[in-house]
């Protein structure tokens, strides 16, 4: 993929310039399909990651949409009955299909043009800790180009992004993770230990709609 040029550290500056990226475009299929409204502690299932993505220090948080025409439905009705409409984009990747990097540059085209960095946050993990975000925004300020929690060794989500790498994320295809583009950042991948397992949990099955039992 190359080397990463010198990107400026994202310092004080970048305060009330984050933004958040929820991909939520996915069909589901080996879930059975309708996997992102499934019912899920009184709500749906991705209530949980847009309540992770709006208590993240960011000034939008923009969904990605594809596969589900149900989900915009969702989307709206919670961020309208907590009063963040205003906040909320919703973006339509048409070409959701073409793989995960499709609905990526879809929500990458939607940031702000003086977007400091935005966090990706996956819409079927619903147990991401609130206060982690903040933890990965305290990391670039300190000079990351990107961060991402880790438990007990394992890295989890959501991944937080530097402006100066995000046209990177727009060059990934198909499927293909940024895992090749975090580990060629060296240094200036921060990766945070977290206590909390839920940065690592995501739902696949119906039978993971019930992690502890």
């Amino acid at each position: 993929m190359g080397n990463i040029p010198p990107v400026a550290t994202v310092g004080e500056g970048s305060a009330g310039r984050l933004e958040a990226i929820v991909l939520a475009s996915g069909a589901g299929a080996r879930f059975g399909g309708a996997k992102l409204t499934a019912p899920w502690r009184g709500g749906a299932l991705i209530d949980g990651a847009l309540g992770a993505a709006f208590a993240a220090p960011v000034r939008r948080v923009i969904v990605v949409t594809g596969a589900d025409p149900a989900v915009t439905g969702a989307v709206r009705g919670w961020a309208e009955a907590r009063g963040e409409g205003e906040r909320l984009r919703l973006v339509h990747a048409a070409d959701h299909a073409s793989g995960m990097s499709a609905s990526l540059r879809a929500g990458l085209a939607a940031l702000s043009p003086d977007t400091a960095g935005a966090y990706v946050f996956l819409g079927d993990m619903p147990l991401i800790p609130h206060d982690v975000a903040g933890r990965l925004a305290e990391a670039l300020a300190a000079g990351a180009l990107a961060a991402a929690p880790a438990c007990q060794g394992r890295r989890g989500h959501p991944v937080l992004f530097a402006a100066g790498v995000l046209p990177r994320l727009a060059d990934l295809t198909g499927d293909e993770g940024a895992r090749a583009l975090l580990v060629n950042l060296g240094d200036r991948f921060t990766v945070v230990e977290v206590a909390d397992p839920g940065i690592l949990f995501d739902v696949d099955a119906p039978g993971d709609l019930n992690p502890d039992q």
